[in-house]
Formats: structure tokens, C-alpha cells, sequence
């Protein structure tokens, strides 16, 4: 009996392309993004997000979110959610708040409440939608809505990971509250074919600062 020998190339590679068709992808891969400003300093909290070049087949099950509300603050301070998101809105805090947004992807109002006292809201538009508490004037939060299923934030180090991308080509695009629109990078074109990528970005121009209660650069007038 012939011994067992090892798939061959062209034949591995029909079975990657059948289980791609089948499944939706074998050769998925992480993009891992780096963020700095522009003294080479990391940006915590920026959205990143990959739109692929193709469509992509929306997932069986809608996607959800939670935008929580503690210590008489957003959490998180920026939220990024694919379009069709049903959004959450807890409030975990020992004050009563009352959420509301003037934002044309999404306006709406949630009347004073402590808990779970309103049902989910769906953001079926792409876009910024700012968030404020209607009792506490200081309070300012951001929901991004994208057309894409891949997106992360950067941690306190400038760092994202996008897990789990199908081989292709992408977009790579980055959102901050603190930037204004035209000191946000390019787009960055990247095609994955199985293997981890690293992107790194710079937001040029003057950053607002960080947004803390009491006061920060950032307001309603930015977005």
C-alpha cells in the first residue's frame, strides 16, 4: 500500500477556494493598525475600520451593542457599530439620566431614567451620531456607524486589531471625535491573502484634548 503523502499545492488550494464558497472564507487573517498623532504619539480610542473592495454577505444574527452609562459618563466614550445595530442603552449610574441626540443618522430621545427602562434602538444609517445626557451638560458620547463588519478602537497604546478578515482587498479608514475631518488620514488600500497586515496611521493637525467631566476640547459644535 503507498505510504500517505502531503496535499499538494494545487490541490490545497481547491480545497481553500470550495471551502471559501461553502463557508465563507478559510484564509481569514487580523489587520493590526497603529494610531499616532503627529509627534508619533499613540491616540487612544480611535475608531478603525476595513470596508472590503466586495460585498459582504450580511450575518444571519443582527448585531447588538451597549452604550452604558457610569459615574455620570458614556461607557464607552465612542462606540463603533456596524449599520443595523440594535443599541443598548443601560444606565448603571446612581443618578437618573436623560439621553437624547440631535445626529441625522439618528436622532431620538430617552426620556429620565435609571436601568433598563427603554428598549434598544436600531442605527440603520451610516454616520456620527453624538450623544448628551439632557440633566448633565457635561456628559458627550459618540456612536459611529459604518458599513462594514470589521472594525475595533485603539487601546492606550494607539493599537486595533481587526480579527477574522476574509482574503481580499480593503479599505482602511480611521475616525476620532478629536480630529477635525480633514487632518483624518487617507484611506489606506491593503489586499490580505491569509496573513496578518500592519497599517500604521497619522492624524496630523492639533488634536482636541481628551474628554474628561468638567470640561475637554470636544462639543457638540465638532460633528
Amino acid at each position: 500500500m503507498p505510504t500517505s503523502r502531503a496535499i499538494r499545492p494545487s490541490v490545497q488550494s481547491a480545497l481553500c477556494l470550495l471551502t471559501l464558497g461553502m463557508a465563507g472564507g478559510c484564509a481569514a487573517a487580523a489587520l493590526d493598525v497603529t494610531v499616532v498623532d503627529e509627534h508619533g504619539a499613540p491616540i487612544e480610542l480611535v475608531a478603525v475600520y476595513a470596508v472590503p473592495d466586495k460585498p459582504v454577505a450580511s450575518a444571519p444574527a443582527k448585531p447588538t451593542a451597549v452604550m452604558d452609562q457610569k459615574h455620570k459618563a458614556f461607557v464607552p466614550h465612542v462606540l463603533v457599530v456596524q449599520t443595523g445595530t440594535s443599541v443598548d442603552f443601560p444606565n448603571n449610574d446612581t443618578v437618573s439620566h436623560h439621553v437624547y441626540s440631535f445626529s441625522d443618522p439618528k436622532s431620538f430621545e430617552l426620556p429620565l431614567y435609571k436601568g433598563d427602562a427603554h428598549p434598544p434602538l436600531v442605527f440603520d444609517k451610516p454616520g456620527i451620531v453624538v450623544l448628551g445626557c439632557n440633566i448633565h451638560d457635561d456628559m458627550l458620547g459618540y456612536i459611529y456607524v459604518v458599513d462594514t463588519p470589521y472594525f475595533a478602537t485603539t487601546d492606550d497604546s494607539g493599537k486595533a486589531r481587526i480579527a477574522a478578515l476574509p482574503a481580499g482587498g480593503y479599505g482602511v479608514r480611521v475616525w476620532t471625535p478629536r480630529a477635525r475631518p480633514g487632518d483624518l488620514p487617507p484611506d489606506v488600500t491593503v489586499t490580505l491573502d491569509g496573513a496578518d497586515r500592519g497599517v500604521a496611521l497619522q492624524i496630523k493637525g492639533k488634536l482636541a484634548a481628551e474628554h474628561d467631566q468638567g470640561g475637554s476640547g470636544l462639543s457638540w459644535q465638532r460633528y
